[in-house]
C-alpha cells in the first residue's frame, strides 16, 4: 500500500481549503469512470516565480491523461498555499513541474515541503524544477534534487542529440533504447553528481554542441536517489512542447513519477558511493598479484615473492597457505592464481609462477588445498611457457581463470624488451636482437607469448584442446593451445558466462605520435567472441598501424596493414600471413582521449575487471544490485580509479561510468566477485618496491542497512626477542553510525583483553596473529589482524646511496651501498642483500636484474625514445634474515626514487594553479600555461647531491616574462635557485635559459617550483635539466690505500707486537669507508697485535677502501710469525710480568732455557731437545694462566720439530 492509502481522508475543513485554491476539480477530472481507489495520488505544481516555459500546457495535459489512463489521482495547481503538513500529507509525490524561482511565497510553506520530504513523501522534478534558481535562498532543494549540483547554462537552444540510458533495470527507462536520440534543451550542472545520485541517463555531448559550460564525458541528464525515507526522482530533459507528445519520453516520465509515488519498487542507491563499504580484510600483503574466491567464501591471493594467502572468513583471518621458491626478476614470480570450477570437491588451485634457477620458463601448475594450507608436494605442471629472463623484459602476464566448460584461459605478454624501441613498436630483426622483436612472440603463431591461450586440464593432470581455438590441433607452424593472439601484455582480464572473454592489453610507451614510426602510446581494451589476431605489434587501438622500421639503419619503411599483416621476421618460427588485425573497443593514451574522455589522464595501465552477474535467488545482504548485472568493471591501475562499462544491446561498449571515485583506491591490482555477490579487491598501493604499506586485500559490499565498524589496529614493536611486550592500538576504529562500540583482542597465545589499547608480554617464541574485533551496540562485527614475531628482530636496511631523490642520466652508471644490521644474524650475508634497480613509468616500475651484494654498482638504460615519457629510475634494497628458534625468517628493506636530470614539467607529483597545456613546439608537447603569480607545480622526493645548477626550457611573448623560485619543502622553504625568464619572442618559441648555480638545502625534500610575474601568463614553462654528476659514478679510480706497521714478505718473531694502520685517500669523490680484515676477522685501524696471539706460520691482512664514487680498492699484505729461543725467553720474561707465570714456575722455566741455549750452542741438539721438552712439561703443569700456557708449550714444541729435523 501507498502512505497516501494509510491516511484518513482529509475532513471538512481541508476539502474546503482545496476547493478554494482549486485542486478539488482538476483531481475529479483527471480519471472519469474509475470506480476503484487510485494507484496514488500526485500533487501537479507548476507555478513560476521566473521563466515560464511554453510547454507547461502541454506538459500538464499530458500528465492529466497519464492520471486518467493509468488509474492515479492527480491535482493540478499553482498556488502555493498548497504547502501545509495537512495539504501534502494526502499526497504519495509531488511534481514540480517546470518551476521555477522562487515558488514558495514564506518559510512557513518552504518549512512544509522539508517535512514533507522528513516524512517520506515522493518528489519528481522534471526538466526547469532542477534549475530553480534559488540555490542562495533556498539550498536545500537543490541538495535535494540535484545532490548539490546546479545549473549554469544549456545548450544554445533546442539540439538534436543522443541521450545513453544506464540503468535499463529502472522502471523509469526500462522501455528506453540504449541510444536515445531526441530534441532537447540539453541542461549543464557545475558537477556530474554521480556517486551522490544514481544515475539513469547521460547526455552524449559529442553528438550536440553542449556551449561553454560543457560537462564532457560524464553528464547526467536523468536520475533518481533516495533522501531518508524519501523517494526522489528527476530529470533535466523536458524543454519542447514536442516532448510531452512523445511516446518514449512520456514513459520516462510516468516510470519516474511512479516510482517517486512509492508505487513502483526501484533501486535508487546502485551508483550511489554510500551505497557500498570497503572493508579491509587483509593489510599485511606484501606486492599482492592476483586473487580467487572459493565457494566457502575463502579468499586465495598471491604475493609475487612466492606467497599464496588465504583469509578465512569464518575467523576473519588469514595465513600463508604456501611459500613457493621463485625467480624474481623482472616481473615475475607469483602472477596467477585461480580455483578449479569443481574446487569444493576436488580442492585444485592453479598457479602461474616463475620457477627458480637457470631456465627460461614459466610455469602453470595445479596443487591440492588442504584446509588452509597448500601441499607443494601435490604441484602437477600443466604448462611451460618460455620466458626470458636475459636483459629482463618483463611483459610476465599470468593471468589465469576459467570459462564456460571448465576450460582454463591464461594470459601471456609478448615477453619482450621495450626500452630500445623509442616507445614505438619492438620488431628489431637484427641478429642477436631476438628479445626485442615482438614479431618473435606476439604475431608468432608457434610461440605462446602475446596471447591468451585456452586449455582444458584433465584430472590425470594434462590438458586437452577445446574446440574452437584459433588453430586445431596438428596445423603445420601453430599452437593449439591460442586462443587469441597479438597482445603485448594482457595483464588482467575476464571470462563472461557465454565464454565471452574481456581483456585490457597494455601498450607502448612513446609520449607522441611520430608519423614515421607511429602512434603514441596507447593501451587498449578488447571484447573477444571469437579467435583472432589483435595487431600487436604491427597495428594498436582502432587499427593505428605502425610503420616498419629498419634498426641497423634507423630508417622508416611504409605503414603495416593492418587489415593483412605479414610476419617476415627472422625470428618469426610461425605462419607468415596473419589473419586481419581485430580493432580496440576502446582505447587511450596518456593524454585526453577524443574517443573516451571519462577516462582522464595520466599513466596508462589498464586492468580488465570481471563482469557481474546478478541472481535473484542468491540470499545474501551484500550482493551487488540488478544494476550491475552483465557490466564488466575495468580499472586504471596507474590511476588509481575503477570504472563500470555499459553494454548496448548487442555487447559493445555504449557508454563508460566512473565508479566508486569517493573511495580512495591505490593501484587496482585484481578484482573477483565471490559467492556472495560482493566484490574482492587486491590493491597493489602506493610507490615503487615489493613492499608497499598501503597494499591490501578488501571486500566491497552493497550495503542499504548498518554498516560494520571501522577496525584499524597497529602494534608495536612487531617483533623481536622474547619476553616481548607489545603495545597494541586500536586508534581510527570507530563505527560509521557513530554508536559505542567495544574491544575484543585475542593476542593469538590464548590471552585475550577488552581494553582499546593493550600492551601485551609474550613469552614464548613463534609468530602470532593478533586479532581485534569491534561490535557496535547493534551486534554487528569487524576485524583486523597484525603479525607478532618473537624469537626473531625484523633486520633494518639502509640505502645508504644512490641517495632518494637523487638525480642521473639515461645511460649512467649508479653506485650502491646497503647497510644491514640484524641482532640475531651478527656478520651480514651480502649474498642475501638483493638490489633491484627497476625502470619507473608514471605509477609502476618494471623491474630489471636483481643483484645480490651489498655494494656495487648498476647500469641505467639508454633509450632516447623515452626522453618525453614520464620515466626514472627506483632501487628497491632488502635483506632476508635467517630466522629465530620457533619464528620464521623476516625481510627488512629500504628504496629510493632516482629522478632523471632532463624533467618535463608536465610530471609534476601536484601542482596548484596551473594547467597542462598541449602545444607544439613543447618537447613532449605539453607544457605547463596559464601561469599566474604564486602558482606552482611541485616534484618528490627531491635531493641534490652532486647537482650543481638547474637550467629551464620556457617561452614568453614580446612584453611578458618572469622569474622561476625552486624552494625546498614548501612554497616559502628554502631557496635553492632563481631562475629569470625573459622574453623569448612568443609562446612558441621556447629557449633553454642559461643554467643558474643553486644552493643544496641537504637531503631528501619536496621541490616547490613558484612562479612568479607581474601579470597573468608571463611565461609557459616546458622542462628542467638539472646540471652535475648527480649519484652517477663520476670517479672511476679507485681510493689508494696504503698499510703501516708490516711490511708485504716480513718475518716477525712472535714476541714482537705490531702496530697495523692504513691510510686511503681519494681526490675524485673522497673515502666513503674502509675496512680491514686480519685472517678473515675484522681488525681496527691502529690496532696493536701482540704475534704471540696469532698462529706461528703466514698471516694475511686485506684493507678494503670504498670512495664516493662505489669503486673498491683492496691492499694485501702478507707476512710470516716465528719464534725462537729469544723470542720464548722475552714471552717468559713478558708472561711473568704480567703476574700470568708465579716466581718459582718463571725460574724453572728460564733455567730450562738456559740449558737449552748452552746445549744449542754447544752443538748437543739432542740435550737441547731434552731441556726444551722439560720447559714444555713444566708449563703444563705449572702455568696457570691458560694463553700463557698454550703458547709457551706452542713455541716449545715447534723448536723441538726444528732441531730433530
Amino acid at each position: 500500500m501507498t502512505r497516501m492509502r494509510l491516511l484518513p481522508r482529509v475532513g471538512a475543513v481541508v476539502l474546503g481549503a482545496l476547493v478554494a485554491i482549486g485542486l478539488a476539480p482538476a483531481s475529479a477530472s483527471a480519471h472519469p469512470g474509475h470506480e476503484h481507489d487510485p494507484e496514488f495520488r500526485a500533487l501537479l505544481f507548476t507555478k513560476t516565480a521566473g521563466y515560464r516555459h511554453d510547454s507547461i500546457p502541454a506538459g500538464v495535459a499530458m500528465f492529466e491523461q497519464l492520471a486518467a489512463e493509468h488509474h492515479f489521482e492527480l491535482d493540478h495547481t499553482e498556488d502555493s498555499a498548497v504547502f501545509t503538513d495537512a495539504t501534502l500529507a494526502t499526497y504519495d509525490v509531488v511534481i514540480m513541474f517546470q518551476t521555477s524561482g522562487m515558488v514558495w511565497e514564506s518559510d512557513a510553506q518552504r518549512q512544509a515541503m522539508r517535512n514533507y520530504v522528513a516524512g517520506g513523501g515522493g518528489v519528481a522534478a522534471i526538466h526547469n524544477a532542477t534549475d530553480m534558481g534559488i540555490e542562495s535562498e533556498f539550498p536545500w532543494w537543490d541538495e535535494l534534487v540535484n545532490a548539490g549540483a546546479h545549473m549554469p547554462s544549456h545548450s544554445p537552444g533546442v539540439l538534436r542529440g543522443t541521450a545513453k540510458v544506464a540503468d535499463p533495470n529502472h522502471p523509469s527507462t526500462a522501455g528506453l533504447p540504449d541510444r536515445w536520440e531526441r530534441d532537447e534543451e540539453w541542461y549543464n550542472f557545475d558537477h556530474s553528481i554521480r556517486g551522490k545520485a544514481h544515475v539513469l541517463v547521460t547526455a552524449d555531448e559529442s553528438t550536440y554542441n553542449p556551449g561553454p559550460d560543457a560537462m564532457g564525458a560524464d553528464h547526467p541528464i536523468s536520475w533518481c536517489r533516495t533522501v531518508g525515507t524519501a523517494r526522489v526522482w528527476a530529470t533535466a530533459m523536458g524543454h519542447p512542447t514536442a516532448a510531452f507528445s512523445e511516446p518514449l519520453f512520456i514513459e520516462h516520465l510516468l516510470g519516474g513519477v511512479r516510482t517517486a509515488a512509492g508505487v513502483a519498487p526501484a533501486d535508487c542507491a546502485a551508483t550511489v558511493d554510500s551505497s557500498f563499504e570497503k572493508i579491509a580484510l587483509d593489510s599485511d600483503t606484501k606486492a599482492p598479484t592476483a586473487l580467487d574466491v572459493a565457494p566457502d567464501g575463502r579468499v586465495f591471493y598471491t604475493e609475487i615473492l612466492g606467497h599464496v594467502k588465504v583469509f578465512d572468513p569464518t575467523t576473519d583471518s588469514y595465513s600463508v597457505a604456501l611459500d613457493i621458491p621463485v625467480y624474481s626478476g623482472g616481473e615475475d614470480g607469483v602472477v596467477g592464481i585461480t580455483l578449479d570450477p569443481a574446487f569444493a570437491e576436488n580442492n585444485w588451485l592453479y598457479l602461474y609462477y616463475s620457477p627458480p634457477g637457470t631456465e627460461e620458463i614459466n610455469r602453470v601448475s595445479r596443487f591440492t588445498v588442504r584446509d588452509n594450507t597448500i601441499d607443494a608436494s601435490t604441484e602437477t605442471v600443466l604448462l611451460e611457457i618460455p620466458a626470458s629472463r636475459r636483459e629482463e623484459p618483463g611483459h610476465t602476464g599470468g593471468y589465469l581463470t576459467f570459462g564456460p566448460g571448465g576450460n582454463l584461459y591464461i594470459g601471456v605478454g609478448d615477453d619482450t624488451n621495450p626500452f630500445h624501441s623509442s616507445g614505438y613498436s619492438p620488431i628489431d630483426e637484427r641478429p642477436g636482437r631476438d628479445l626485442f622483436d615482438a614479431q618473435k612472440t606476439s604475431a608468432n603463431t608457434n610461440d605462446l607469448r602475446g596471447k591468451i591461450l585456452r586449455i582444458h586440464p584433465e584430472a590425470d593432470g594434462g590438458y586437452s584442446i577445446p574446440e574452437g581455438n584459433m588453430f586445431a590441433p596438428g596445423i603445420e607452424k601453430t599452437r593449439p593451445e591460442i586462443y587469441a593472439m597479438g597482445f603485448r601484455n594482457p595483464f588482467r582480464f575476464s571470462v563472461d558466462t557465454d565464454g565471452t572473454v574481456y581483456v585490457a592489453d597494455y601498450g607502448p610507451d612513446a609520449g607522441s605520435a611520430d608519423p614515421n614510426r607511429g602512434p603514441d602510446g596507447k593501451v587498449e581494451w578488447n571484447i573477444i567472441r571469437e579467435p583472432g589476431f589483435y595487431g600487436w605489434p604491427y597495428c594498436v587501438a582502432d587499427n593505428i598501424p605502425y610503420n616498419d622500421y629498419d634498426f641497423a639503419t634507423g630508417t622508416s619503411g611504409a605503414k603495416f596493414d593492418c587489415a593483412n599483416p605479414i610476419n617476415d621476421s627472422p625470428n618469426n618460427t610461425g605462419l607468415r600471413e596473419l589473419p586481419a588485425a581485430k580493432a580496440a573497443e576502446m582505447w587511450y593514451g596518456y593524454g585526453p582521449s577524443a574517443e573516451f574522455p571519462i577516462l582522464g589522464t595520466g599513466g596508462s595501465a589498464p586492468m580488465g575487471g570481471p563482469v557481474y552477474r546478478y541472481d535473484p535467488e542468491l540470499d545474501s545482504e551484500v550482493k551487488f544490485p540488478a544494476y550491475y548485472d552483465g557490466k564488466p568493471f575495468f580499472s586504471e591501475w596507474a590511476r588509481n580509479r575503477i570504472f563500470s562499462f555499459n553494454l548496448d544491446d548487442e555487447g559493445s561498449l555504449l557508454s563508460i561510468d566512473p565508479w566508486l571515485d569517493s573511495v580512495e583506491t591505490l593501484a587496482p591490482m585484481d578484482m573477483r566477485f565471490g559467492p556472495d555477490g560482493a566484490m574482492y579487491l587486491l590493491e597493489w598501493g602506493g610507490g615503487f618496491g615489493r613492499d608497499h604499506p598501503d597494499s591490501g586485500l578488501y571486500r566491497i559490499e552493497y550495503n542499504q542497512g548498518n554498516r560494520q565498524p571501522v577496525v584499524k589496529v597497529s602494534a608495536r614493536p612487531l617483533s623481536g626477542q622474547a619476553p616481548l611486550e607489545v603495545t597494541f592500538s586500536s586508534a581510527g576504529s570507530n563505527d560509521p553510525e557513530g554508536t559505542k562500540v567495544s574491544y575484543a583482542w585475542d593476542f593469538g597465545d590464548g590471552t585475550t583483553s577488552t581494553e582499546p589499547d593493550p600492551v601485551h608480554v609474550y613469552t614464548r617464541n613463534g609468530q602470532y596473529n593478533a586479532q581485534l574485533v569491534v561490535t557496535d551496540e547493534t551486534g554487528k562485527t569487524g576485524a583486523a589482524n597484525v603479525t607478532v614475531t618473537v624469537g626473531n628482530t625484523a633486520p633494518e636496511v639502509e640505502l645508504v646511496s644512490p641517495v632518494d631523490g637523487g638525480f642521473f642520466d639515461f645511460g649512467d652508471t649508479v653506485p650502491f651501498d646497503v647497510r644491514v644490521t640484524d641482532p640475531e644474524d651478527g656478520e651480514i650475508d651480502c649474498s642475501r642483500v638483493v638490489v633491484q634497480p627497476a625502470l619507473g613509468h608514471d605509477q609502476h616500475a618494471h623491474p630489471l636484474d636483481p643483484i645480490n651484494a651489498c655494494t656495487g654498482r648498476f647500469q641505467t638504460i639508454v633509450d632516447d625514445g623515452h626522453a618525453g615519457a614520464n620515466i626514472f629510475y627506483s632501487v628497491d634494497a632488502s635483506y632476508t634474515d635467517r630466522g629465530g628458534d620457533g619464528a620464521p625468517a623476516l625481510v627488512g628493506r629500504d628504496m629510493a626514487v632516482l629522478q632523471p636530470k632532463h624533467k618535463q614539467a608536465e610530471y609534476f607529483t601536484r601542482s596548484m594553479g596551473i594547467r597542462v597545456v598541449s602545444q607544439s613546439g613543447a618537447e613532449n608537447g605539453q607544457r605547463i600555461g596559464d601561469i599566474t603569480d604564486g602558482d606552482w607545480i611541485a616534484f618528490d622526493p627531491v635531493n641534490f647531491t652532486g647537482i650543481d645548477q638547474v637550467s629551464l626550457r620556457a617561452s614568453a611573448p614580446d612584453g611578458r616574462g618572469g622569474s622561476v623560485e625552486l624552494r625546498a619543502g614548501a612554497t616559502d622553504g628554502p631557496l635553492v635557485a632563481t631562475v629569470p625568464v625573459p622574453s623569448t619572442g612568443g609562446w612558441n618559441n621556447y629557449v633553454q635559459l642559461p643554467p643558474v648555480d643553486i644552493t643544496d638545502p641537504g637531503g631528501t625534500t619536496e621541490l616547490f617550483v613558484v612562479f612568479r610575474g607581474a601579470m597573468a601568463s608571463p611565461f609557459d614553462l616546458d622542462s628542467l635539466t638539472f646540471v652535475g654528476r648527480g649519484v652517477a659514478v663520476g670517479d672511476e679510480q679507485p681510493p689508494a690505500v696504503e698499510v703501516s706497521g708490516v711490511d708485504d714478505g716480513a718475518s716477525h718473531g712472535d714476541s714482537v707486537d705490531l702496530t697495523l694502520g692504513w691510510t686511503a685517500t681519494d681526490d675524485e669523490s673522497g673515502v666513503a669507508g674502509t675496512e680491514a680484515m686480519l685472517d678473515g676477522a675484522p681488525v681496527d685501524n691502529g690496532a696493536v697485535v701482540p704475534l704471540h696471539a696469532l698462529a706461528l706460520g703466514p698471516h694475511e691482512l686485506v684493507v678494503t677502501a670504498t670512495d664516493g664514487a662505489g669503486n673498491v680498492a683492496e691492499r694485501k699484505v702478507t707476512f710470516t710469525v716465528t719464534t725462537s729461543l729469544a723470542d720464548v725467553r722475552a714471552l717468559v720474561d713478558r708472561f711473568s710480568g704480567e703476574g700470568r707465570i708465579d716466581r718459582v714456575t718463571t725460574v724453572r722455566l728460564r733455567s730450562a732455557l738456559f740449558a737449552a741455549t748452552t746445549l744449542t750452542s754447544a752443538g748437543v741438539t739432542h740435550g737441547a731437545i731434552r731441556a726444551m721438552e722439560l720447559f714444555a712439561d713444566t708449563a703444563r703443569r705449572h702455568v696457570r694462566d691458560e694463553q700463557a700456557r698454550e703458547v709457551l708449550v706452542r713455541d716449545a714444541e715447534a723448536l723441538v720439530a726444528e732441531w730433530r729435523g
